[in-house]
């Protein structure tokens, strides 16, 4: 039988079409709880208080581990083995200041058994839909009980604490920066598990951080003519702005392409709603 080009186009297309759906639910990201920035009018002895860890997001759903992004994480299967049936929410850790080598491990397939064995699982939060497991305050105990049943080295959990008042959260923080952390977390402990952003969960930090979209390349003057001086990027908001600090050589050499999503600090906001003192992070690059 002779098989025509329109017929295999067809087929071809068929498959497409086949193959697409499942594609995009294996891709489909886990709905999770994003945090909003303390604000200076809460009353923080409501929050149970973490260090904020920079690490990567993964969701475990008692099967499989996933990216923040929906995608399965390439850990090794004697790695997942150690996990609790129990879903799990946390940050994949190395240490402070080994976020980029921790990203390309958690990144590598085939996974790297010799770099897995340094990889920690940082527990802060059980995945509750049907709301059985009641407040976070209560979530956390449970979370403390299924760690600790697990009994490896490996998994462990964000310790969760109350300060006082807002001078003591201050103390906190300055001895979490002086130990080479990010920042702080706070959780409202009465709270019910939700998803999406909500100032259910807070952060706290010298500076504050969010992600932009690049929009164009500008060119570099000086010292950096003939590369990257500067990245025009747009909120989520829609503000456009220059990133033009923050950059390696390396980085003002070989940009972030067009349309990548970029993580930059700033201090505050102005009126408009642009960033004061923004400065390029890193690229976001969430598999």
């Amino acid at each position: 039988m002779i098989i025509t080009i329109r017929q295999r186009w067809l087929a071809a297309l068929a498959l497409f079409a086949f193959v697409l759906p499942a594609c995009s639910a294996w891709a489909k990201e886990p709905a999770l709880l994003l945090a909003n920035v303390l604000g200076p009018h809460v009353d923080v002895t409501q929050y149970l208080v973490s260090e904020k860890f920079d690490g990567v997001r993964a969701v475990w759903d008692g099967k499989t581990l996933r990216f923040r992004s929906g995608r399965d994480v390439p850990a090794p299967a004697w790695w997942l083995a150690k996990l609790p049936a129990t879903p799990l929410d946390g940050e994949l850790w190395l240490a402070h200041g080994k976020f980029d080598e921790l990203s390309g491990i958690v990144r590598t397939s085939p996974a790297v058994d010799s770099d897995w064995r340094r990889v920690n699982y940082l527990i802060f939060e059980l995945p509750d839909e049907a709301g059985a497991l009641g407040t976070f305050e209560q979530r956390y105990s449970r979370i403390r009980e299924v760690v600790a049943k697990a009994q490896w080295a490996s998994l462990q959990v964000v310790e969760q604490t109350r300060v006082a008042d807002r001078a003591e959260l201050k103390r906190r923080l300055d001895r979490v920066v002086k130990a080479g952390g990010e920042g702080l977390m706070l959780h409202l402990a009465n709270a019910p598990y939700v998803t999406g952003r909500s100032d259910v969960l807070l952060k706290l930090k010298p500076l504050l951080d969010t992600e932009a979209t690049v929009v164009r390349h500008i060119p570099g003057k000086g010292r950096n003519a003939g590369r990257l001086g500067a990245l025009e990027v747009r909120t989520r908001d829609g503000i456009v702005f220059r990133l033009g600090t923050g950059f390696s050589d390396a980085q003002r050499d070989n940009p972030p392409p067009v349309g990548s999503l970029v993580t930059y600090t700033y201090r505050d906001v102005t009126p408009s709603g642009k960033p004061r003192f923004a400065s390029f992070l890193r690229v976001r690059d969430d598999p």
